[in-house]
């Protein structure tokens, strides 16, 4: 970020999370701020204490968003004045809007991943989807595509059977999307591969420092599947690049990540997010 003068009248953004100190955030926003010449500062903040927090946001007027993350997702939603209903059936939130004391609250993850899947061409309606992982992420994209994306079905794994689980109850009284679920081990892995058209990674396996590794042997993938892994450090993780191997759409978690900070910075600001600048950034920090 470039020196620049706060005033009375900047308005404040942050990422509050615990851990916190790893977070890129600061800087493309901060970057997209800059460029724009908008009168406003992105910080991080590491917050235990979630309540104490946004009561002192809805006090301070200059205090206009918020993007959060691990460990905050679930619980902020219970401080929210406001929410849509996708949000609260997914059950957690990335971002938060100060409107003159009224707190909103949205999630633009799943969003994210759904733009970045079309923008690369991915086909979705009528497919078959396989989540790998039923966290939080795996939680708001599935929703997504349950929703928004008209597919036909949507094959859970995990290693955590009550996560699992509770995912599907979830996607089942939250969509009416045909849902199945499978604990994950390397028979099932095989068994939905045999029949997925699009595949999501939404566990951490591939992500720095531990690149090299995959969920997916590279022997069943079959022609006409893509690919899209939340991961986006490194860029290019194993799965991508076995999949890119084959043939197959590969879509990077740089995609989404961007996506995602766009549409926050989006609703921070009311302007249009610049793109390309956010992305350079992001790749000059992850040192492409």
């Amino acid at each position: 970020m470039k020196d620049k003068t706060i005033t009375t009248t900047t308005r404040v953004c942050a990422v509050i999370g615990n851990p916190i100190g790893h977070s890129m955030s600061p800087a493309i926003h901060n970057a997209a701020l800059d460029l724009l010449n908008l009168d406003y500062v992105y910080v991080a903040f590491k917050v235990e204490d979630l309540k104490s927090v946004l009561t002192g946001m809805k006090a301070l007027d200059s205090f206009r968003g918020l993007s959060v993350t691990i460990p905050h997702k679930i619980e902020i939603i219970k401080y929210m004045d406001e929410i849509n209903e996708l949000d609260r059936s997914i059950g957690s939130i990335n971002t938060v809007i100060n409107e003159n004391g009224k707190l909103v609250g949205l999630g633009t993850d799943g969003p994210a991943a759904l733009k970045s899947l079309v923008d690369s061409g991915v086909e979705l309606k009528g497919k078959h989807v396989v989540m790998l992982g039923a966290g939080g992420v795996s939680r708001a994209i599935a929703f997504t595509l349950a929703q928004k994306a008209g597919v036909a079905k949507i094959s859970l794994l995990d290693i955590d059977q009550a996560m699992l689980h509770g995912l599907e109850l979830d996607l089942k009284s939250g969509t009416g999307a045909d849902i199945e679920s499978f604990v994950s081990n390397e028979a099932s892995i095989e068994n939905v591969m045999a029949v997925a058209d699009v595949i999501v990674n939404c566990t951490p396996i591939g992500m720095h420092p531990h690149e090299g590794v995959s969920i997916i042997p590279p022997k069943l993938f079959r022609a006409g599947q893509a690919v899209f892994d939340v991961v986006y450090n490194p860029v290019e993780t194993k799965l991508l690049s076995d999949a890119k191997a084959k043939g197959l759409i590969a879509v990077s978690g740089v995609d989404m990540f961007i996506n995602q900070a766009a549409m926050q910075f989006e609703h921070f600001t009311g302007v249009t997010a610049p793109v390309d600048e956010m992305r350079r950034v992001l790749m000059e920090k992850l040192k492409i």
